[in-house]
């Protein structure tokens, strides 16, 4: 198939051409391992973190409220914290077509595992089965306390934020009286290690597969972007797909600099 082909006859230009490379690539695997990063939501209206807008180019102090240690010692960096999280945009995201388009590779049979740096939960919303999604960096979809373990729904921490409680403590009951600890959005950290069965998984399943496919990261954050020297090593092909430079494009088979929402229905489109 030629980039023209693949584009209802047009002339083919490179960008074309890489799409055309990539579609073909997809259609000759048979274990597709994905990671998505940032960029596949912020066609959903979620900002990333590290771009000309994203949280904390805009707001550098947001950063410490995602630093476990700030968040652990400074009670307003908490109650700050959950003040944002009453306005955070992701609860409103809708998945978009690069979701969707995930969910098509799925049904296709190709999608083996879904590797995601993201914590808007918008690859369940989208449909993909939740046996195959490892949320690497966790979900904010959920409150740990950070004491004894409990998990809950995010929704329930926000409802007592919203009554009053600008710094709400864990409610659960251990021996006979509420544990009392601090509660944090179930996401991973700085300074907090990963949880090492989904590390582990993402790992194996990056060795095993013919073709990994990074979605919407720059690929400066490990060890999730270590998946895809892995995945190379191992003899995967790489589709890299992003609207910057990433540090793993010398590696990459096909790199395609395009509107995620655009270029990933037409790469998995069978």
């Amino acid at each position: 198939m030629t980039g023209a082909d693949a584009f209802d006859g047009a002339p083919a230009t490179a960008a074309d051409a890489r799409l055309a490379a990539a579609r073909e690539l997809v259609a000759a695997s048979a274990r597709v391992v994905v990671l998505t990063g940032a960029g596949i939501s912020t066609d959903s209206g979620i900002p990333d973190f590290r771009g000309p807008n994203g949280v904390w180019t805009r707001n550098p102090e947001a950063e410490k409220m995602a630093t476990l240690q700030t968040y652990m010692a400074d009670a307003e960096v908490r109650r700050r914290a959950w003040r944002n999280r009453l306005d955070s945009p992701n609860w409103a995201a809708r998945p978009n077509a690069g979701h969707f388009a995930l969910v098509a590779l799925e049904r296709r049979g190709l999608l083996d595992t879904l590797v995601t740096q993201n914590v808007d939960g918008l690859h369940h919303d989208a449909g993909n089965d939740p046996a195959r999604i490892v949320e690497i960096h966790g979900t904010m979809r959920e409150v740990l306390c950070m004491s004894c373990g409990d998990r809950r729904p995010m929704s329930e921490a926000l409802e007592r934020v919203r009554g009053g409680e600008d710094d709400p403590p864990c409610t659960q009951d251990v021996g006979g009286a509420a544990c009392g600890g601090i509660l944090k959005s179930a996401t991973i950290s700085f300074g907090q290690n990963l949880v090492p069965e989904d590390l582990h998984r993402a790992e194996r399943a990056a060795r095993a597969c013919d073709l990994l496919l990074a979605v919407g990261s720059t690929l400066g954050v490990h060890p999730a972007a270590g998946l895809v020297p892995s995945a190379h090593r191992a003899g995967a092909r790489v589709v890299i797909v992003n609207a910057e430079p990433t540090e793993y494009d010398s590696v990459a088979d096909v790199v395609v600099r395009d509107s995620i929402s655009h270029a990933l229905p037409v790469i998995v489109d069978g």
